[in-house]
């Protein structure tokens, strides 16, 4: 799998339009970005739980953690991995050795926290991440890319390999604020004609569709997309405020696995489901 890595044609260095990363429609492989407007919203604490219920399901799941300034996957579920993206990257280990069990089942690749040198999107970082998502997307049903917060071009470039983005917000207005801004770019400069999204630490139940819909009405004043209509939010769930979450995360413990009845298991679970049916059923 070592030429996985070599350099790929100077062609490129363009970013690749939305839903169509290298492999990715030859082998049928999903590519999500989980991504967010601003840090601490429980971006992490979803793709971890959410690969746990797909695999669940049935499907192979790979969480790639593309935060590659400030990962914290590993410390989400408790793993010291030997081998990181950060020595696939380096040349000192083979890409099929970085790839690791989680609990909960599905497979990982760690990024390594304080990769400094990759915070920054050179051409080599590019060429680097697009061999990568190339050589796994064969082995996978779905490949979660866990993005770093904000519109950096390293976050941008992430999401662009991807498919399908699910931006995960809480009801506060930062969050809702620095979303806002994330879909603005999102549809202007990667011509993203819809975002799904997922409302965390929801106090009441339907509290993110009502969120969702009122983005969705200051989208439609002042964002346009290519085709000149307003892009579209897709509300996929929420995800309630529970004690439980706090519990696991401090455990570092997956929630489905810690506490698989609570509230906010049950909604990762309907959001999996959501996702299964929606975006992993074969075209007729």
């Amino acid at each position: 799998m070592s030429d996985a890595l070599s350099p790929p044609p100077t062609s490129s260095d363009a970013p690749p339009s939305p839903g169509r990363p290298p492999g990715a429609a030859a082998t049928g492989a999903r590519i999500i970005a989980v991504t967010s407007g601003k840090g601490g919203v429980g971006k992490t604490f979803v793709s971890a739980n959410l690969a746990a219920a797909l695999t669940r399901r049935g499907q192979r799941v790979l969480v790639l953690d593309a935060d590659l300034g400030l990962a914290n996957l590993d410390v989400v579920l408790n793993l010291h991995p030997k081998i990181t993206l950060h020595d696939v990257f380096t040349g000192k280990a083979l890409l099929e050795d970085a790839v690791i069990q989680a609990p909960g089942g599905f497979s990982v690749l760690l990024a390594g926290s304080g990769m400094v040198e990759y915070s920054r999107l050179t051409p080599e970082v590019r060429n680097q991440f697009l061999n990568v998502i190339q050589a796994l997307a064969p082995n996978y049903d779905v490949i979660l890319l866990d993005t770093g917060a904000g519109i950096s071009d390293v976050v941008l470039f992430s999401i662009s390999l991807a498919s399908e983005v699910l931006i995960v917000a809480t009801p506060e207005p930062t969050s809702l604020t620095d979303a806002y801004a994330a879909i603005k770019v999102l549809a202007m400069q990667q011509k993203r004609q819809h975002v799904r999204m997922v409302i965390n630490q929801a106090a009441r139940p339907g509290d993110g569709r009502a969120i969702t819909s009122q983005l969705q009405q200051v989208l439609d004043r002042f964002v346009s997309t290519e085709s000149g209509r307003a892009v579209r939010l897709i509300h996929m769930g929420d995800i309630p405020a529970d004690p439980s979450v706090r519990d696991a995360v401090m455990r570092r413990q997956l929630l489905l696995l810690n506490t698989p009845g609570c509230p906010a298991s049950l909604a990762i679970a309907q959001l999996a489901n959501k996702i299964e049916t929606t975006l992993l059923v074969p075209a007729p």
